[in-house]
């Protein structure tokens, strides 16, 4: 499935964030990017710690379980979401 891929240790997430959002939510596909709307302000890294707690509380999984690869300084961000398999991501985001 677009944006998302196998890792030894879970799945990585491909993510195109847009911050200042009236609220968070998954606002679908983005090419091949999963589009999230995020509620926080892109300054001193306050959007990539909504965007951890955001994907956690979605996923219903702990913080310390989602991880940057890439892009915590840009809109396109590559995510490990450690011990769950593409297909649980999938589920438990209800992507399609």
């Amino acid at each position: 499935m677009k944006g998302l891929q196998s890792h030894p240790e879970g799945t990585v997430l491909s993510i195109r964030v847009i911050p200042r959002a009236k609220k968070s939510a998954i606002a679908g596909w983005y090419g091949e990017l999963l589009k999230v709307r995020l509620a926080a302000p892109p300054v001193e890294g306050k959007a990539n710690q909504a965007l951890i707690a955001f994907l956690a509380k979605e996923l219903g999984i702990r913080k310390q379980r989602v991880e940057f690869l890439a892009g915590d300084r840009a809109r396109q961000k590559r995510v490990l979401i450690r011990d769950l398999t593409t297909e649980e991501v999938k589920r438990r985001l209800a992507l399609s």
